[in-house]
């Protein structure tokens, strides 16, 4: 993202990435499977018919402890009868009237959907079944404003296999590290307006990562339903933590919100024009850096535009995975990487036995959170990286002038380009594809661009392509659009190239009537 930074160089006075909000889920890996839970009650000697009765006295026996821990906190027990609640804003208005700045805040019991065994008859086979189907159970939370992690929650599945969830949050983890360091900050909901010290907040965030997961979460879950650790004694069950959803978010804090209203509508409509959805692969490492972009996309690739309470926001998804964009707290300028799907990146595992090791697909463990932080920066690096392109300072007739007229190349002269012309319109389009900006474009990219069935046509076809090709490549050369990489047959998209095509494309997109007002 330096190049966004540059260009913008005046205007920010700071920037932070690091965690924004983390689902985790700890699940007692056991019994969370039929074939586990049928292996454990067989251990136990627990039969199927009286299966649902020892899970009823399972949950009465975390339900009263979740009571007596509440109790021994001092803090209430609020009882919802809808879980369309918002317990969030529930918990900190409690929060607020009891004055809590630090520690347990309430419990909170509702009924909520859950994925849960039960036992069924089966009337082909005369027997019972354990079978896992969705149904509805008490579902315990406990909201804390802990004094290491910030504000958060854990709740807990009620009736076996008792599935824990729990939401952290890394801005307010990070206010924590501000306050003890006495770091000046003006924070808005989970934002940061202004940071005295931006330099020092990005190291807190960034040790961050070196956090021992699986001892964090486990504590708190001791401290909040101690009834777990000794719950299925003799044996003693231990969770797995995952984390279901992570938001890696890159904040560029400007200097005053008059600067990011300028700016925002010019960079949200870039994003969504010039950077077209397919390109949202390459950002978040779907496609290799080397590879064209397919003809067609697997999968639901997504992009969308919409007007929230704080601002606008621009939004990229594909495959449960998704990069965003939008203005929040006024001056804050924020892209966010939310991870739903790992499976989609890789993550290299050594070898245990002292081997090479290999590039293995990313889990949900809590094991691979800090190559999903890798990940997810990279792909919000990449995204205003793309951004630095969208020209913001001057005018349409300004940048393309140069392009306009008869350029005299290093060898010889070169036509001038007609933006607004049906081919070279198309050869900017090109340029404007944000997939040349790493490994640079090659005759065979720009040939597939003018003809998608390029490589099935014959060879004499193929080989006036090429020709074809290879004299638009020296015209956008001689004006200084592109630039030959040495000793290869690549070419790299210049500063000027990125400018004068993402301004032509975005133009050419806005409604005249807009563009007349934008004049007026």
């Amino acid at each position: 993202m330096q190049k966004f930074l540059e260009y913008h160089a005046e205007q920010v006075k700071g920037v932070i990435s690091g965690w924004d909000r983390l689902a985790f889920r700890g699940t007692l890996q056991w019994i969370a499977t039929l074939n586990g839970l049928a292996t454990f009650l067989g251990v136990r000697r627990i039969w199927l018919k009286d299966f649902m009765a020892w899970a009823k006295e399972l949950t009465r026996m975390v339900r009263r402890s979740c009571e007596q821990t509440a109790e021994a906190l001092g803090i209430p027990s609020i009882y919802l009868d809808s879980c369309l609640t918002d317990k969030e804003a529930l918990a900190r208005r409690t929060a607020e009237q009891l004055g809590i700045q630090s520690g347990p805040i309430c419990r909170v019991s509702v009924v909520e959907p859950c994925y849960a065994p039960s036992v069924v008859g089966n009337r082909a086979s005369g027997r019972l079944e354990l079978v896992m189907r969705s149904r509805k159970c008490v579902w315990e939370y406990f909201y804390f404003d802990d004094p290491q992690v910030g504000f958060g929650h854990l709740r807990l599945q009620t009736w076996a296999p008792f599935t824990v969830k729990g939401c952290l949050n890394g801005r307010h983890w990070l206010e924590r590290d501000l306050a003890r360091e006495g770091v000046g900050r003006m924070k808005v909901g989970n934002c940061f307006r202004a940071i005295d010290n931006p330099e020092r907040a990005q190291q807190l965030l960034d040790a961050q990562l070196a956090c021992d997961w699986p001892s964090l979460l486990s504590e708190r879950l001791n401290r909040y339903y101690p009834v777990l650790s000794g719950l299925f004694e003799p044996q003693r069950l231990n969770y797995y933590w995952s984390a279901e959803e992570t938001e890696w978010a890159t904040d560029v804090m400007f200097d005053n919100t008059a600067t990011l209203d300028r700016l925002f509508p010019l960079l949200s409509r870039h994003a969504l024009m010039v950077t077209d959805s397919a390109n949202v692969m390459r950002f978040l490492g779907q496609i290799p850096a080397g590879a064209a972009l397919p003809r067609r996309v697997a999968g639901d690739v997504r992009g969308d535009r919409r007007r929230r309470y704080e601002g606008m926001r621009v939004k990229h998804s594909h495959g449960g995975n998704s990069v965003k964009m939008y203005n929040k707290a006024g001056n804050v300028l924020r892209v966010e990487t939310t991870i739903n799907a790992p499976r989609g990146f890789r993550v290299f595992r050594p070898d245990a036995r002292g081997g090479r090791g290999e590039w293995l697909p990313m889990r949900k463990g809590v094991a691979d959170l800090h190559r999903r932080a890798q990940v997810s920066q990279q792909c919000n690096e990449r995204y205003l990286d793309s951004l630095a392109a969208c020209p913001t300072a001057t005018t349409l007739g300004e940048t393309v002038t140069g392009v306009c007229s008869r350029s005299k190349g290093v060898k010889r002269g070169a036509r001038a380009l007609n933006p607004w012309g049906e081919k070279d319109h198309r050869l900017l389009e090109f340029l404007a594809q944000g997939q040349w900006a790493i490994q640079g474009l090659r005759n065979r990219d720009l040939a597939l661009w003018l003809d998608c069935q390029a490589n099935e046509r014959p060879p004499d076809e193929r080989r006036r392509l090429s020709a074809r090709v290879s004299r638009q490549l020296r015209l956008l050369r001689a004006h200084g659009l592109i630039r030959k990489v040495p000793k290869t047959h690549r070419y790299q998209v210049t500063e000027k190239g990125k400018q004068v095509a993402t301004l032509v494309v975005t133009a050419s997109n806005v409604p005249s009537k807009t563009l007349m007002e934008m004049a007026a």
